[in-house]
């Protein structure tokens, strides 16, 4: 029997990435091996959750019935017992993602769900915690995410991404951090990169607010 820890489970609509606005079910696990400062899941991040059995809750994922299923967090890969849960869910077919913040290998993983990882930026006050061969299992149907809270985030990024040549890879996302950086700002300095980067705004708290929880 497997067991994790479980912050929340909710349906609602896919708040970022390239499947913005499509339903979705979410399974939030508890604990985060990271701190940074515009969290806006700190209270997943510093819980210990509930603890549910990982076939309990990748049924309740199954009977959702919806187009998607997201695994995130906190940091969902930090606990031992994601590995399986992600197994059965991916076991059940259909489109699995999980969002990580890149600090954890992915190679070990369960490779058929597409992975969301975000690169932590110098403002995020996580900078250099990216696993550094993560860079190279990244695949095309993955995405890669870049939370700016400055201009000077954002140039950072563009180095990352040129360097790399990340924008022929897969798809590169920047997302403002919400009350640092606004859309307006983060369009122009896309427009004005010449890169192919995505704007990906965080569609549930424009819909629904900052502070609810749920969505």
């Amino acid at each position: 029997m497997t067991v994790i820890r479980v912050s929340e489970l909710f349906v609602s609509l896919q708040g970022e990435g390239t499947r913005a606005g499509i339903p979705c079910a979410f399974i939030r696990l508890a604990g985060c091996n990271l701190a940074c400062a515009y969290c806006d899941s700190a209270y997943a991040a510093k819980s210990e959750g509930e603890p549910r059995e990982a076939r309990d809750v990748a049924r309740w994922a199954r009977d959702a019935a919806t187009p998607t299923v997201m695994l995130t967090g906190g940091e969902p890969l930090h606990q031992p017992g994601a590995a399986e849960l992600l197994r059965l869910l991916c076991g059940g077919g259909g489109d699995v993602a999980v969002e990580t913040n890149g600090s954890i290998p992915l190679a070990p993983v369960d490779r058929r769900a597409r992975y969301i990882v975000d690169v932590k930026t110098p403002g995020s006050g996580a900078g250099g915690s990216f696993h550094e061969s993560n860079w190279e299992s990244l695949r095309p149907q993955d995405e890669i995410k870049f939370v700016i809270t400055s201009r000077a985030d954002f140039d950072w990024t563009v180095e990352i991404v040129r360097s790399r040549e990340l924008d022929r890879r897969l798809p590169v996302l920047i997302s403002p951090a919400w009350g640092l950086v606004t859309l307006t700002d983060a369009a122009a300095w896309i427009l004005e990169s010449r890169l192919w980067l995505r704007l990906s705004p965080q569609l549930h708290k424009l819909i629904w607010g900052p502070d609810r929880r749920g969505v």
